[in-house]
């Protein structure tokens, strides 16, 4: 099929080079000239494993192109995604402006009847609103499909190859085949392609990411009160995790939950909720519970330096907001570091692939970092360790080592991968979240 995929951020390029890699043609299309200028000298403005390696292999076989003519790109297509950004304005509701720019312009440009399809996370009504937008500027007509995205950044590729599911909001019969030809290819192994009405598509999509991120901050609830009552949130997991009903991922309790995707589906829900005049109260303590659990560790650490913290240094491992990114939206690591630097603490970091991101997120407490190159070399001199993104080099480090290069052997394990009996057997003062 011609497909052309408009914006080429993370979504709009994985869905590019995973759409290219079962045979379409597709072009990828963006305003900014130098980022297709970089794509086009094979250079990947994100961190996504397997992604450089295929978008090169595509390229090659001429399956995929990257372009700023948008007009050109929507007159070669029969299927036109929409992979744009939706940020959080200023009243938490989810900004389309960017949507529904691409949509007019589709709508200025389509000389012919196109499919056009919703990849951006929007809220509930979008879908009505884009196909508005079109047909107030064209005769031709036009169908629009809500297709939401479910990649884990760091995992995308699989997740796109191999999904659990396929969502397809449409009421168009001959659209929805149309969907499931395009994705029959990626469902091999029997799982759905879910056709459903719009409104539903847009609503999972929001609906997944709340549940995800509800079971991130129960489990860090309940890791609070382990401390308090002497029990061991390992132990409380596992015997979660086996009942069927319940199953262990994203049981796993640490300094909360940051990226691209859960902070702002979780603001743009309850801005929806709040216009069609309830109140998700158990959405709301969700959001509460993980701003709060961002610096949840800046207590252990007070407690444990008893003469105060200012004028302390502190190694931390790990800034962006999961393992295999380089993407510190709403990183936890942000907030802490910012909480430290404010009781006079001044920091050595060190992350596999954020340190670029990271000088741009920290500019304006320059001076208050230190970047390092390599992990160890963030321990140097460091009154304890922090360790805030759980990438595997950092999950069986030389202790040894550790250990001579801080000032006090004290490791605060933000995301409970390290054994406190090791630990303390090694020397070290442990302290984890939610550990005995």
């Amino acid at each position: 099929m011609n497909i052309s995929v408009v914006g080429t951020g993370y979504v709009g390029l994985v869905v590019s080079a995973c759409l290219a890699e079962n045979g379409n043609d597709v072009i990828a299309v963006d305003i900014d000239e130098e980022k297709i200028a970089r794509l086009k000298r094979g250079e990947i403005p994100i961190y996504e494993p397997g992604l450089a390696e295929l978008v090169k292999r595509n390229v090659d076989e001429e399956r995929l192109s990257f372009s700023t003519d948008f007009d050109s790109a929507v007159r070669q297509s029969k299927i036109l995604f929409i992979a744009v950004g939706t940020p959080t304005s200023e009243d938490g509701s989810a900004d389309l402006s960017h949507v529904l720019a691409v949509a007019e312009g589709i709508g200025r440009a389509m000389d012919e009847y196109k499919i056009v399809v919703l990849k951006s996370t929007v809220p509930v009504g979008t879908n009505r609103a884009v196909k508005k937008a079109i047909a107030g500027i064209t005769r031709h007509p036009v169908a629009v499909v809500s297709n939401p995205e479910f990649l884990k950044e760091g995992a995308a590729i699989d997740d796109f190859l191999r999904p659990d599911r396929v969502v397809v909001g449409t009421d168009d019969p001959a659209v929805a085949e149309l969907m499931k030809e395009l994705y029959r290819p990626f469902m091999r192994t029997g799982n759905p392609v879910l056709v459903m009405d719009p409104e539903s598509a847009e609503l999972t999509k929001y609906a997944a990411n709340a549940m995800l991120a509800t079971r991130i901050s129960f489990m860090n609830e309940i890791a609070r009160l382990c401390e308090k009552v002497d029990a061991d949130v390992a132990n409380v997991r596992r015997a979660l995790g086996t009942d069927s009903r319940i199953g262990h991922p994203f049981l796993f309790p640490g300094v909360g939950y940051g990226g691209s995707c859960f902070p702002k589906d979780i603001r743009a829900l309850l801005k929806t909720a709040r216009d069609a005049g309830i109140k998700l109260e158990l959405i709301e303590a969700t959001e509460r519970v993980n701003e709060a659990q961002k610096i949840y560790l800046v207590s252990k650490i007070r407690d444990h330096f008893a003469d105060g913290l200012k004028g302390k240094c502190l190694a931390i491992w790990g800034l962006a907001f999961k393992p295999r990114t380089d993407d510190m939206r709403e990183a936890p690591a942000l907030a802490l570091i910012h909480a430290l630097i404010d009781e006079g603490v001044s920091v050595r970091v060190y992350d596999p692939e954020a340190m670029d991101e990271a000088r741009r997120q920290l500019a304006s407490v320059e001076g208050k970092v230190t970047y390092c190159k390599k992990s160890y070399e963030a321990c140097e001199g460091a009154d304890g360790l922090v360790l805030v993104t759980e990438w595997n080099e950092f999950r069986e480090p030389d202790f040894g080592r550790v250990r001579d290069l801080l000032k006090e052997p004290v490791i605060f394990d933000g995301r409970n991968i390290y054994n406190p009996d090791k630990l303390r057997d090694l020397g070290f003062v442990y302290f984890g979240v939610g550990r005995r």
